[in-house]
């Protein structure tokens, strides 16, 4: 969700050599085409600790704390990465663990074949993460939102460049420390042919971005009550930052490419530049002005690619490019939902023909109708009004032509199952009418009596 940088995240692999061309970024984004055999799927989901006995967020230190989860985790095989001697990091076989500002727990998955891999990485990170969570007496809960806990109840995490966001955000949005502390998302990471492919999927992944978010959405509570949304992560999003965040109009525009991203990127303020083991504030500061090498904080000191690697984590469109798309959309949730997002949207970006579908699809929408969509479904969910029916008609038709393009993918599990199974939770939701939010809603004010503190008990991992 926020950016990362430093050993575990792979900017430090990018040339350390200065930059002052901007071709250079445009090649380095360029770089990320692949032939369609190389192409892989990455997943990342991030979860909510809670202490067992007080449902309490645990701080980073301390014997229940964060950084004694990670050291547990290490039994595993994983590689601790520490900043000023602190754990704040793992890696393992191209995957990491890392923190969101608050503790939030992250996996990022490594690029595998096939989603069948990846609902084996996650069920064995979950497992890995509840036998140590066991011992110290911590739970992980999936959820866009945190439940619970006000802001204030929230603990900060000792990362250099959290403590950067953390004193810029409320210059730009009223929510944007709600986003970094009280939200976590499911994503997917997924590869492009060219330039061509590349624009075909952002745009199919930008116009349906909504309909994952209505299919996901579970983040109905704000302090233990009911706030009136059923993705109450998605509109947070809404009022973080302007400069960073949307639905990206000019994706749709003629001539869209690696060129027009750089133009957005450059004009996105930057927030810091990692040198030396330390994150140097640049929050607001112009990325152009570095190209030139005229930032006050670095006279005539240039960028490198690792300076461009981090700063294009730093934009959070719901599309968001790097050497690969990421889509964004997503509530976190449970393991099968953990396994549905890259099934939705690999059935429909990874088979040409269910591509082209999703495309005619989405074609004609116009700007208006993508913004009602985006501003509509975090309240509405799947019933917002759209044209002649509503979201639940789309998303039905989304969750058809993903199917058939897992099927033509055809990559089955050892007992001959098809990807096309993990989309089954998706279907459900969609044929029912009722996203996840709505059913937590019908428990809270029904069997849990009015309390949020049950769903730490029947929805933890």
């Amino acid at each position: 969700m926020v950016p990362k940088a430093g050993p575990v995240s792979g900017p430090s692999s990018a040339k350390d050599s200065p930059i002052s061309d901007r071709r250079e970024l445009v090649e380095f984004l360029e770089a990320g085409c692949k032939p369609v055999p190389d192409w892989r799927i990455g997943t990342e989901h991030e979860k909510f600790g809670f202490r067992l006995d007080d449902l309490r967020p645990p701080a980073w230190e301390g014997e229940r704390g964060i950084e004694a989860l990670l050291r547990g985790l290490t039994r595993f095989g994983w590689q601790g990465h520490e900043e000023h001697g602190r754990l704040i990091a793992l890696s393992k076989d191209g995957a990491s663990v890392t923190l969101e500002p608050a503790g939030q727990l992250e996996l990022s998955g490594a690029p595998l074949e096939t989603i069948h891999q990846t609902c084996c990485e996650t069920r064995s990170h979950l497992r890995e993460v509840k036998a140590v969570g066991d011992e110290l007496g911590l739970g992980f809960l999936g959820m866009g939102f945190q439940p619970k806990w006000r802001r204030e109840d929230m603990p900060w995490m000792p990362k250099g460049r959290y403590r950067i966001m953390r004193r810029y955000m409320p210059s730009r949005g009223r929510l944007g420390l709600d986003m970094m502390t009280r939200t976590c998302t499911v994503q997917v990471n997924l590869d492009f042919a060219d330039e061509a492919d590349m624009v075909r999927k952002f745009r199919v992944g930008l116009a349906l971005q909504p309909v994952a978010t209505a299919l996901f959405a579970d983040s109905p509570f704000t302090e233990g009550r009911p706030n009136g949304y059923l993705s109450y992560r998605s509109h947070v999003w809404s009022d973080t930052d302007p400069d960073r965040t949307g639905m990206l109009d000019f994706v749709f525009e003629d001539g869209f490419g690696f060129e027009r991203y750089v133009d957005y990127l450059l004009d996105v303020p930057m927030y810091f530049s990692y040198r030396d083991g330390e994150y140097l504030d640049l929050a607001g500061r112009s990325f152009r002005k570095f190209l030139r090498g005229q930032l006050e904080e670095l006279p005539g000191r240039l960028p490198t690619l690792r300076d461009w690697a981090d700063h294009m984590t730093t934009a959070f469109p719901e599309v968001r490019l790097k050497r690969y798309l990421e889509m964004r959309g997503a509530d976190g949730g449970p393991w099968n939902r953990i396994c549905a997002l890259p099934a939705l949207w690999v059935g429909l970006l990874y088979d040409d023909a269910a591509l082209d579908a999703a495309w005619d699809l989405v074609k004609d929408f116009s700007r208006e109708e993508r913004h009602a969509l985006r501003d509509g479904v975090p309240k509405h969910g799947l019933k917002l009004p759209f044209r002649r029916g509503t979201v639940r008609e789309l998303a039905l038709e989304v969750l058809k032509i993903a199917g058939t393009g897992l099927a033509r993918r055809d990559r089955r599990n050892d007992s001959g199952a098809s990807e096309a199974v993990f989309l089954e939770p998706l279907l459900e939701f969609a044929q029912a009418n009722q996203t996840p939010a709505e059913r937590k809603l019908e428990l809270f004010h029904g069997p849990w009596g009015g309390s949020v503190d049950p769903v730490f008990r029947e929805f933890a991992y």
